[in-house]
């Protein structure tokens, strides 16, 4: 399969992603502006969702010909970082939908104009991938099955990040006979279909990152899609979504750490009894948080640009060093982002005293949607991907799979 882009239609330099963040900040703002209450009461961002796709966000990558003015991957992360600084949830639970996007891409003609005019017309997709256990590496408990002339899906979930907000949900299922995987497209509101709010992870707790139950859907036969692992750039998207969420998280714990500083009037008696906006080790300690955000944002854009560069058309990559371009930088940038904003996140606390871990502040909500996030791949397999690259020149791969590895397995992982 070879990889295709959705190409931008004008230019993508500084100027053009000015006029982006113009017409998209006060969206963002808004959002803002109900995230701690959404925090402390468990409001799911419902209504911020809605905002956003009627301000035109969803479609952000859709190709030119089905109606759209596609950004860069660049300007995208970069928006997702700003969005991911206002609200961490929403930017998270739209991941699946832009990668889907990007999937629909790579599809044959027929069924990018099955589905790209519904991307056109607000529609939102989220996903259903994972089981909690008992499926083989490479398999899936949930299953598709041909009954009658009609193809029924039956199969538990979790993890399905955005799908409680959605109105499609992208279903991995295996067929008996039939050999991989393969994705099947229903509808939220199906017949059959239930989609649960009962994530209890301690960070991002307003992604709907629960239970998909799926009791004999009847699926279309034309949207059902064979789940092959190849060389095209959709692990590398999906995985830099999670990255450009940490980084948005980094930014908002400088900015409450920033607000901190500058409104506190009280300080310590161990101190030089200065109030701590004007103390030069309390001001060195928010500058050494700043860079760590500025290091992890840089990165995440430089890894944004490498995608682009590997669909560019005048570099003319074949689809291997495509492939590798992007594998790579994103890999790579998944080494070095999370730890850089944890420290950030948790070094909000050394520039304030202890009214800082008050309940009613939240701020500890930083640190646990970064750790929750961090999570989803660990950092040990993508620094031995790469190590084995530079040092044997071993092209990174992964199983895109997650399950109960056989015993005495030594294959890497990481997560789908």
């Amino acid at each position: 399969m070879s990889i295709t882009a959705t190409e931008p239609s004008t230019a993508t330099g500084e100027a053009r992603y000015a006029a982006l963040a113009e017409r998209f900040r006060p969206v963002f703002d808004r959002i803002a502006a109900g995230t701690l209450e959404r925090e402390q009461q468990r409001i799911l961002p419902f209504e911020q969702v809605t905002w956003l796709k009627e301000a035109g966000f969803t479609i952000l990558r859709l190709p030119a010909e089905f109606g759209g003015d596609p950004v860069s991957h660049e300007h995208l992360f970069r928006l997702l970082i700003e969005l991911s600084e206002a609200d961490s949830n929403v930017s998270h639970l739209l991941r699946s939908h832009f990668s889907f996007v990007e999937t629909i891409a790579l599809q044959p003609r027929a069924f990018q104009e099955r589905w790209f005019p519904r991307v056109a017309a607000g529609e939102i997709f989220g996903n259903a991938a994972t089981e909690r256990g008992g499926n083989a590496l490479g398999t899936t408990a949930t299953k598709l099955r041909e009954e009658d002339g009609r193809w029924l899906l039956k199969g538990e979930k979790y993890y399905t990040t955005g799908s409680i907000f959605a109105d499609w949900v992208v279903v991995m299922a295996s067929t008996e006979g039939v050999e991989g995987r393969q994705y099947a497209l229903v509808r939220t509101d199906a017949a059959g279909v239930q989609v649960l709010d009962d994530w209890d992870g301690f960070g991002q707790p307003l992604t709907g990152t629960g239970t998909a139950v799926f009791d004999d859907v009847e699926v279309a036969a034309e949207d059902i899609i064979a789940r092959k692992v190849s060389s095209t750039l959709e692990s590398a998207f999906f995985q830099l979504c999670l990255l450009a969420v940490l980084v948005g998280i980094g930014r908002a714990a400088l900015r409450d750490a920033s607000e901190l500083v500058r409104n506190r009037t009280r300080t310590f008696n161990t101190g030089q009894g200065q109030l701590f906006r004007e103390d030069p080790l309390i001001q060195e300690h928010v500058g050494l948080l700043a860079a760590k955000v500025y290091a992890a944002e840089a990165v995440v854009s430089s890894a944004a640009r490498d995608l682009d560069a590997a669909v560019d058309p005048q570099l003319g990559l074949d689809t291997e060093a495509a492939y590798l371009r992007a594998e790579l930088a994103v890999q790579k940038a998944h080494v070095t982002v999370p730890g850089l904003v944890l420290a950030a996140t948790g070094e909000l606390f050394d520039v304030t005293g202890a009214s800082a871990t008050s309940r009613g502040k939240s701020l500890d909500r930083h640190w646990r949607n970064a750790r929750t996030v961090a999570t989803h791949n660990p950092v040990a397999f993508k620094a031995r991907s790469v190590g084995d690259y530079h040092v044997n020149g071993t092209i990174p791969t992964g199983l895109n799979s997650i399950g109960d590895a056989p015993a005495g397995d030594r294959r890497d992982g990481g997560a789908a």
